[in-house]
């Protein structure tokens, strides 16, 4: 697991070191507790990493195409699905697939979603990083009710992104997300097409969570519990392989864990590309021995297997905790083949980031919730969501600043806005390393972590929120609400 020695030796920039909270102390609180006897104590069936191979989740065709619309059709509903070989575990799901479909969309087209509940409960279905009207940004309270659909309407008028969707209905889009209701939203634009990025086959979803399983092999989901998930899952399956061809692919991973943080490195301490985050490609290519994703966070990027001799095994490797190395210090592997024809590359620009405006307004956000032991309630600025209360007034046009801080003595959180993209300004009064310079719409901060953004209010009015998307944390009240008029 991950020390401040092993940070300096990968060879993290000072930014990066602050950014996966390298005070020594928070490493060990962060690293320990779990072991092999605790994570199997339940009983849950034995599985052997590196055994099944990585699914790769289907993508939706639309039902219907015009001139300038996809129309899709999605059923929520429960079934049940092989997670782990040999069992089949009760999920929620879309379309019955475990994580849900993608959706692949284009910039400049609009997709018109088709959302049935064919569940018991409530549901509300989000698109993470996507700027959408207010009726069609799937917030907490503007739920389908069982038996009911709803259709909502992307206009898909942002630069290429790897976005998603989830479940969002308060108090339950922790439980919902963690059985299953998130799903990929690829947005592509002709830009980033010109770039001549690994596509096709050669670009592949990475979808990372974790779970805790009983006897019976079913998902045991307990309100802020970090410590008993440690099944770690790639696209549904746990600790795959994936056979690569001696040439570069491209990943487009998401973590959709409710509270883990990854900090992802090659076993053989080689860098990686990194080339976009949350809202779309990087102003340049970022060679990074590591990934840091909080949960809702997205990293792009391209690694090159020719430099590997065929046969060669590569393993991707969380370097953080909670939970026994063993489990959760190890992601998936990849089998290298033999070197094969590639004419894809990695160009030195990528996208040109608009310049920023000068801000007009500036405000400050404490995270903080009940340390361990003491309470079981999450705030932002000392107050726990209020469906009824408006908590920023935002005049539409305005760019500003947010000062955001994790005041939590143990405890990590990371930030979420919905509707707008922001840039990270700094972290700690230090410049942000170059995997954070690109559109980000979540933010980790590791407890005593300040992080300054930039934000423009500029397309759509209404209410919005923004909370912490570790999502036990939101459902436990880290949540608040902006109104744009």
């Amino acid at each position: 697991m991950l020390t401040r020695r092993h940070a300096i030796r990968l060879g993290l920039t000072t930014g990066a070191v602050g950014a996966v909270g390298a005070a020594g102390g928070l490493f060990q609180t962060l690293t320990s507790g779990g072991s092999a006897n605790a994570a199997t104590a339940a009983g849950a069936p034995a599985v052997t990493p590196f055994a099944v191979p990585l699914p790769v989740p289907k993508v939706l065709a639309p039902y219907r195409r015009t001139s300038t619309a996809d129309h899709y059709a999605v059923t929520m509903s429960r079934t049940s699905h092989q997670i782990l070989p040999g069992t089949r575990t009760d999920v929620l799901t879309y379309n019955g697939t475990f994580p849900g479909p993608t959706i692949r969309a284009r910039k400049g087209r609009t997709a018109v979603v088709r959302q049935i509940n064919a569940l018991d409960m409530p549901a509300s279905v989000h698109l993470h990083g996507g700027s959408n009207p207010v009726e069609h940004d799937g917030g907490m309270m503007d739920t389908i009710a069982p038996g009911r659909s709803r259709t909502y309407v992307y206009a898909n008028d942002q630069v290429g992104a790897t976005l998603w969707t989830h479940d969002h209905a308060h108090h339950m889009e922790s439980e919902h997300v963690y059985r299953g209701l998130s799903g990929l939203y690829l947005l592509g634009d002709k830009a980033e097409d010109a770039l001549g990025l690994p596509s096709g086959r050669y670009e592949v979803p990475l979808i990372l969570r974790d779970a805790q399983f009983d006897a019976a092999g079913q998902m045991v989901y307990t309100m802020d519990d970090a410590e008993n998930r440690t099944t770690i899952l790639v696209n549904g399956a746990p600790w795959p392989y994936m056979k690569v061809e001696a040439r570069k692919y491209r990943f487009r991973m998401l973590n959709s864990c409710n509270l883990r943080i990854f900090i992802l490195c090659l076993n053989d301490g080689s860098q990686v590309t990194q080339i976009g985050s949350d809202g779309g490609l990087l102003p340049a290519p970022a060679a990074t021995p590591v990934l840091v994703l909080s949960p809702g966070e997205r990293a792009d990027f391209v690694v090159d297997f020719s430099k590997y001799a065929p046969g060669t095994q590569l393993t991707l490797q969380n370097m953080l905790g909670p939970g026994p190395t063993e489990l959760v210090g190890q992601i998936m592997r990849f089998d290298v083949g033999e070197k094969t024809a590639d004419t894809s590359r990695v160009p030195d620009v990528l996208t040109t980031l608009p310049a920023l405006p000068k801000p007009t307004v500036e405000r400050s956000f404490e995270l903080r919730m009940d340390e361990p032991g003491t309470g079981d309630k999450a705030y932002i600025n000392g107050k726990t969501f209020d469906a009824g209360r408006i908590d920023t007034h935002i005049r539409w046009g305005d760019t500003e600043v947010w000062t955001v801080t994790n005041t939590s003595t143990t405890i990590p959180h990371n930030f979420h806005t919905h509707l707008v993209q922001f840039r990270i300004l700094e972290r700690d009064g230090q410049p942000v390393y170059p995997a954070e310079a690109g559109l980000k719409d979540t933010v980790l901060l590791f407890p005593g972590q300040t992080a300054r953004l930039q934000l423009t209010f500029d397309t759509h009015k209404g209410v919005y929120p923004y909370h912490c998307h570790m999502i036990d944390h939101s459902a436990m009240g880290m949540m608040a609400q902006m109104k744009i008029s």
